[in-house]
């Protein structure tokens, strides 16, 4: 297997860029008795669901994650060891972000609404689920590479037919519930599409329109004639979503994502060879993973000081001019904010590991 691949470690990064800036900058809150309710511009502007088919990057940040898992693996070492480890620097982190939100909520839950605080504490933590589902696929990576070199493609290609068949039965026999059997094929397709890269990567430029075409048109198919929602995000008020749970569209998604993968890498290459991306790459790495786990907090602490301060949390009830004038201020002071509390983290760790480091040369 060859080495590390500079280009999926962009596409990685500005697959959480995305999901950051989304959720900062298109989230439409609303605050009313019981506390804070969301919605999406979407609901309000026709046609902007199309933004989705760009900006949804889950089914590539999964892709990249089966591949990434593929790799490590091949570097020997026991399986649960391995899962052991990946889950550890993934949950502990999270786990404890949940902890401080927790025992926030039910301190001020002790002098305010608890309706309200248990609606703050979960809106600022409802992001993390992805986490879940990506703690889901680590436990399945082992497996996952053993399917991998027995069926190659052929090993997707069964996650995607029982994500076919549980779209069947959830739309053609109105059974809601038998969807959410595509909270394991869809994301387990896409990450186990990933074990497979290596050969995808390759594609030539005709193969790889053919690929990105081909998951157009299917797109074009399910939603244009076959009914699927259009919007590849939830969308409050509609009656179904291809996100929760999960459909076939989002593979279709993915594909039409494999193939301008493949068509725009040499373009993307010539970029990273250069110093200055390199060192932006390293940065972006290092913290993606803080970033996201605390973007929502930094939107929260940013929103209740603009209300200190402004008088205003930049709520509305939809999206009008004046909300989307909002953005761009709410976007970077959201951003601002998540720095500055992963500036005040990371040099509280380094003055704890100081005041540890002192204590046993002392001793």
């Amino acid at each position: 297997m060859k080495g590390r691949d500079g280009y999926l470690d962009l596409l990685r990064g500005f697959s959480l860029a995305i999901v950051v800036a989304s959720h900062l900058a298109f989230t439409v809150l609303k605050w009313h008795e019981d506390g804070p309710h969301t919605s999406s511009p979407m609901e309000f502007v026709p046609g902007l669901w199309i933004i989705t088919w760009v900006l949804q990057v889950m089914p590539l940040f999964f892709y990249i994650g089966g591949y990434g898992h593929a790799r490590s693996l091949e570097r020997g070492g026991h399986p649960v060891t391995w899962v052991l480890k990946r889950l550890a620097g993934l949950l502990v982190p999270a786990l404890a972000l949940v902890a401080v939100w927790v025992v926030a909520g039910c301190l001020l839950a002790s002098g305010n609404d608890g309706e309200t605080v248990y609606r703050v504490v979960k809106l600022v933590l409802s992001p993390l689920w992805f986490l879940g589902i990506y703690a889901g696929l680590i436990v399945a990576a082992p497996l996952a590479r053993r399917l991998h070199r027995r069926f190659g493609l052929w090993a997707p290609g069964a996650f995607i037919l029982g994500a076919v068949i549980a779209d069947v039965i959830r739309f053609r026999f109105d059974l809601e519930n038998a969807g959410y059997a595509n909270y394991a094929f869809v994301w387990l397709a896409a990450h186990q599409a990933g074990f497979s890269h290596e050969r995808l990567r390759e594609l030539g430029r005709g193969a790889a329109l053919a690929v990105a075409g081909g998951g157009l048109g299917t797109l074009a198919l399910l939603v244009g004639v076959l009914g699927y929602p259009g919007a590849m995000v939830g969308v409050p008020g509609m009656k179904y979503s291809n996100m929760n749970p999960p459909t076939v569209a989002i593979l279709g998604l993915l594909t039409v994502q494999i193939g301008l993968m493949a068509l725009l890498r040499p373009a993307a290459e010539r970029w990273l060879a250069k110093p200055g991306p390199a060192r932006m790459l390293g940065v972006a790495n290092k913290y993606g993973l803080p970033v996201f786990l605390l973007h929502t907090t930094g939107a929260a602490v940013f929103s209740y000081a603009a209300y200190r301060v402004l008088g205003t949390a930049f709520t509305a009830e939809t999206s009008d001019a004046s909300w989307w004038a909002t953005r761009p201020v709410v976007l970077v002071g959201s951003l601002a904010c998540t720095v500055l509390l992963i500036a005040a983290l990371s040099r509280a760790r380094g003055r704890g590991r100081g005041r540890g480091r002192s204590s046993i040369r002392s001793s």
